[in-house]
């Protein structure tokens, strides 16, 4: 009897075991997302913070772990939060944005939870509603790989992130008031460095008591660094003075290795590069991060400025910011810097497998979308934007809330693959996308101003762009081999940016401009997938926590605010410590 005891125990506690470690990690934050009050250029104002920190957390996982977000809205209005660049395989539920969720309501808080699946790399988070990533709620997201798969490169020293983004000293709320009274915003304040204003490297331009952000390293060493522009509109040029800049990585995608002195990084991008601690430390170092395609004469204070602080420094720095490009005669430098990114295909990503072997140039395209950007326009004596003569307006029931529920008459799935010839007009028009078909981008800019142009769900290939008018012929010009997979891509003004993309995510996704003032007044499309078969193995059901809001609004059910912690995380929590409580209760009973 002893013997069978202890065999039978052996074989569950192995059993049980391997349930405990096998499973893919979960990983838990918990946030508290409110307003605080900071002077990010010296005027008090009102700024979204995450557990009183702005900017917000870094949310550290590795691919394959289930990421678990408790959010509770403490704002005054609706709330959700975007993964920008997070895929949420088979899982639009999670996307954060209006097509997919409803907005969570002042007071309560919601439970995100997704696995991150298949990516590495740089990415950010941010409040999709209302104009709120002016006022922050930002923060980033690092992806690793998994032990088993090769990084190709040494490991750094250190990992640092940076957000830089253009700034206004006014409120989200007036900014958004003033785009709905027909005005455009005017120039930014400054722009910030992880939520900071500029080091006072000019009396004149940089008021005095102004904090600063200061990057403390080591010299000799490498740190890898993670740089998102979060801001509202601007494109900004990356330098750190008398450093190199080695790209690695760009959202998701291990690039070739090259140097760059600085980089144009556009609304909505990231990237990360390597960068060795080698200069003699004479003194500090500047980090700029300065607008771009503006009047640079009167854009000069839109400039951010911190400072890289080696242990052996002999002195602040001083002097003249190193100097950005001038391209003034020359309209190619920023495009033909980013044509130069270009993927790493003999890398491996998330998974062993190299990233080339997908071979997309070999791919047969079963949909093309061209989709138009040009100046804002009046329609129905409202000051609009549009992507292809259309203006989109939420509807008050999500896309994908509506589809569950079969509900008619929310949407129309008759976007245009070619811009309307016509006037515009204001409607909910969704691009109706073939699942595992490959579809062809063309976002054409029409406009006089540079904009970035992002599809969540999704990394697409960026395989072409130019000045002038997209042709059939301009296909002739795609890199079909090692063009970078990206989610955020720019297009410059009076040009076009060509993208191909796999549409194997089950889902409704959102394609918008990252732009803030071009994205609020209606340059967004969603993409319908659907799998054609019926399985439940392409789509992950609606979580259990569903919010309901439009015409679903009586299925909601009032929320219980007697916990901060949403019972989702609870749930989950207890879940990793079922095995061992079972393993234990098991032996109790066998002894």
């Amino acid at each position: 009897m002893a013997q069978f005891r202890f065999v039978t125990l052996l074989c569950i506690s192995s059993l049980l075991i391997g349930l405990c470690f096998s499973a893919d990690p979960y990983v838990f934050y918990d946030w508290d997302i409110s307003y605080i009050t900071a002077s990010p250029l010296g005027a008090k104002q009102q700024v979204i913070a995450i557990n009183g920190q702005f900017p917000g957390p870094i949310v550290n996982v590795t691919t394959n772990n289930n990421l678990v977000v408790n959010v509770v809205n403490n704002l005054d209005e609706p709330l959700l939060i975007t993964w920008d660049g997070i895929q949420h395989r088979r899982n639009s539920w999670q996307d954060g944005v209006l097509g997919t969720n409803c907005p969570i309501p002042v007071g309560w808080n919601w439970t995100y939870q997704f696995q991150v699946k298949d990516q590495i790399g740089s990415f950010f988070y941010f409040p999709s509603l209302n104009f709120q990533r002016a006022a922050g709620g930002y923060g980033g997201i690092i992806v690793n790989n998994r032990a088993v798969i090769a990084v190709p490169f040494g490991q750094p020293d250190g990992d640092i992130s940076l957000f830089i983004g253009d700034w206004y000293n006014s409120n989200h709320t007036d900014l958004r008031k003033a785009l709905e009274d027909g005005k455009d915003l005017g120039m930014p304040d400054g722009v910030l460095i992880n939520g900071k204003g500029p080091y006072r490297y000019n009396t004149t331009l940089v008021p005095a008591g102004i904090d600063y952000e200061t990057i403390n390293v080591q010299p000799g060493r490498t740190y890898r660094i993670r740089v998102h522009n979060v801001g509202v509109s601007t494109s900004l040029n990356f330098r750190i003075q008398n450093h190199n800049l080695l790209l690695v990585e760009t959202e998701g995608s291990y690039t070739v290795q090259q140097n760059y002195t600085n980089l144009d990084i556009h609304v909505g991008q990231s990237y990360s590069f390597l960068v060795t601690m080698d200069q003699n430390a004479s003194s500090d170092y500047y980090i700029v991060a300065s607008a771009r395609f503006v009047n640079e004469t009167l854009w000069t204070r839109v400039t951010g400025v911190a400072i890289l602080h080696y242990s052996n420094s002999k002195g602040a720095a001083a002097g003249p910011l190193p100097d950005a490009p001038n391209d003034f005669y020359d309209k190619y430098f920023s495009m033909n810097q980013a044509r130069s990114i270009r993927w790493n295909v003999s890398a491996g990503a998330a998974r062993p497998n190299p990233q080339g072997s997908f071979k997309y140039g070999q791919i047969n395209v079963t949909d093309v979308y061209v989709l138009k950007n040009k100046p804002p326009v009046v329609i129905n004596g409202k000051r609009r934007t549009t992507l292809s003569g259309i203006s989109y307006s939420a509807p008050k029931t999500p896309l994908r809330l509506a589809d569950q529920f079969n509900l008619t008459g929310i949407y129309e799935l008759d976007f245009p693959t070619r811009p309307l010839i016509g006037s515009p007009r204001i409607g909910t028009s969704i691009i109706n996308g073939t699942y595992k078909g490959f579809m062809e981008v063309i976002f054409q800019n029409n406009d006089t101003t540079i904009q970035s142009y992002h599809m969540d769900g999704y990394a697409f290939f960026v395989v072409g762009m130019d000045y002038g008018e997209w042709t059939e012929n301009s296909r002739g010009t795609y890199n079909k081999w090692d063009g970078v997979a990206r989610c955020t891509t720019q297009v410059f003004p009076g040009a076009w940016t060509a993208v191909l993309v796999s549409l194997d995510n089950v889902g409704v996704w959102n394609i918008r401009a990252e732009n803030l003032d071009t994205w609020y007044l209606g340059q967004e499309v969603y993409v319908k997938i659907v799998n054609p078969e019926k399985t439940n193995k392409t789509e992950l059901p609606m979580p259990d926590n569903a919010l309901f809001c439009g015409a679903l609004a009586h299925l909601q059910k009032p929320q219980n605010h007697s916990t901060s912690s949403a019972s989702s995380v609870v749930s989950g929590r207890a879940k990793l410590l079922f095995a061992p409580a079972l393993l234990l209760a098991t032996i109790s009973i066998l002894f």
